[in-house]
């Protein structure tokens, strides 16, 4: 597995736990009628942070454990990272951004229209924080497709 694949990799478990722990704990806001700008602002904030942590933590593990392997597979540590971009990584990178900045952008539609139809600004920003963790998880998909594909 290359190195952008590694961290595509991370970058998809990392944000579909997130979006996880959002859909529980807004759906449990929901149901239990608390859902208020107090408690509301705290899942924000919590999914910033985790959103940040897990993500370079996550990174960092995955890149600490391959190396392990290496060494103990050959007997040696390699100390070169294989970072470099060539026009396939370029183009799945692209075409991964293509598909989660569309899915963002009708997601800011549908807020928006969330809004319009009468809803509180506090459903807005959270379905706004919603489309946005979706649109991660759906292009990270689509980049681990296309790694998976050969394309």
């Amino acid at each position: 597995m290359s190195f952008h694949q590694k961290n595509v990799m991370v970058t998809f478990i990392s944000f579909s736990l997130i979006l996880l722990f959002l859909i529980v704990r807004i759906g449990w806001l929901v149901q239990t009628d608390s859902f208020t700008d107090s408690k509301v602002f705290w899942v924000w904030g919590i999914v910033i942070v985790l959103a940040t942590v897990v993500t370079v933590i996550g990174m960092i593990m995955t890149h600490m454990v391959s190396a392990l392997k290496e060494t103990i597979e050959h007997g040696e540590a390699d100390e070169s990272i294989d970072d470099t971009k060539d026009e396939r990584d370029e183009r799945i990178d692209m075409q991964g951004t293509k598909i989660t900045y569309t899915i963002s952008s009708v997601g800011v539609a549908l807020a928006m229209l969330t809004y319009v139809l009468g809803h509180p600004p506090l459903v807005l920003f959270t379905a706004l924080i919603f489309v946005g963790v979706i649109s991660q998880v759906v292009g990270d998909a689509t980049r681990l497709a296309m790694y998976r594909s050969g394309f």
